[in-house]
């Protein structure tokens, strides 16, 4: 036993190197639950033209709708809706004044292909700002559900006819 002991005591004592080492990487966000946003949007400047005006909520969800379709080309799919879908998450995206985001609520995690939750996130981030809601009622909150493809390429309800 002590021969275990001593051995297993020597192979942690293995020479060192004097470079640091890279630092881990994040670990990957949260897919169901909560997650904050700051008030500052993630999408990069000249992405996206700046968002139109919105007189009401159904305004503001098609709007929304569009950018996020517009600032995610690669990940997203026209025409018909395929059946059976892969996946269909909801969010639930609440807003400050500005329409930047504030926090996305995970209102619903599909079965399988859980991971086009955090593509939906990922989607809406790529879109924000969405608009000035200050003079929406309050709380300034919308629901979206989007529609997986089997390529894992979605597109919002709210777009579907």
């Amino acid at each position: 036993m002590a021969a275990v002991v001593s051995v297993a005591t020597l192979a942690g004592c293995g020479s060192r190197s004097l470079t640091p080492s890279p630092a881990p990487a994040p670990a990957p966000a949260p897919t169901t639950g909560s997650t904050s946003q700051p008030a500052a949007t993630t999408t990069p400047a000249g992405r996206l033209p700046s968002p139109g005006a919105v007189r009401n909520w159904n305004d503001l969800r098609n709007q929304a709708a569009r950018r996020m379709m517009a600032a995610n080309p690669g990940l997203i799919y026209e025409g018909a809706v395929p059946d059976p879908l892969l996946a269909i998450p909801v969010l639930e995206i609440e807003l400050n004044a500005d329409g930047s985001i504030r926090q996305i609520d995970v209102m619903r995690v599909p079965r399988q292909a859980k991971d086009t939750v955090q593509i939906a996130i990922d989607a809406v981030r790529r879109a924000a700002p969405f608009g000035d809601v200050s003079r929406l009622p309050k709380p300034w909150k919308f629901t979206e559900t989007f529609l997986f493809n089997d390529d894992r390429k979605f597109k919002p309800r709210t777009l579907d006819p």
